[in-house]
């Protein structure tokens, strides 16, 4: 499934284009195992902002299943008093992992409210007992927020960035506050937090 010669690789090279600020060896890797090159990869980025500003391309999920064909997975999902749908679509970078676009309501054309990788339902967890085991591209948002009690979401500095607060045992098994940082839904970064520099 592509749309204009856009298709699958195309939209991971996209989502790579956000990454390579924190680990452009990891991006340049991914580069190479689908084939492309860096140009490509800017290609991408620049052809996906092109198309989701024409006034013909389709709207919300639409988008994504005009790229990446029929969802996957389509789950319901509530966030407070509020259903929502989940649309989900695997993406061979990532095995583990689905694309997965929260809607607001279930039609095709509902306002996207949020889009990002998630941990696919069948494959197990990653265990994380400490920071330590919080490493870049490892693990997705959900994860933490399961591994750690009371992480708490902060928004991220851009709009595919997103962050948790949270407590965790350090390399000497001492609880601190650290910060994660992630692209996507996909961990980039941990860093201590307010008060455990």
């Amino acid at each position: 499934m592509a749309i204009n010669g856009f298709g699958v690789t195309e939209f991971q090279l996209y989502l790579l284009r956000r990454m390579a600020d924190y680990h452009p060896e990891l991006v340049e890797d991914a580069v190479r195992r689908l084939g492309a090159t860096r140009a490509s990869k800017r290609e991408a980025n620049k052809r996906w902002q092109a198309m989701v500003r024409a006034p013909g391309f389709p709207r919300g999920a639409g988008r994504y299943a005009a790229v990446l064909g029929p969802a996957e997975a389509s789950l319901p999902r509530r966030i407070g008093d509020l259903a929502c749908t989940a649309r989900q679509w695997a993406l061979p970078l990532w095995p583990g992992l689905r694309f997965e676009v929260l809607l607001g309501r279930p039609e095709i054309g509902a306002p996207v409210l949020n889009e990002w990788l998630v941990r696919a339902a069948d494959v197990p967890v990653p265990v994380l007992r400490t920071a330590a085991d919080l490493v870049p591209w490892g693990c997705v948002v959900g994860d933490v927020g399961a591994a750690f009690p009371g992480a708490v979401p902060r928004e991220g500095s851009a709009p595919t960035r997103f962050r948790l607060d949270f407590a965790a045992p350090d390399a000497d098994g001492r609880v601190r506050p650290w910060e994660a940082e992630f692209t996507w839904g996909l961990l980039q970064e941990v860093r201590p937090g307010a008060g455990g520099r």
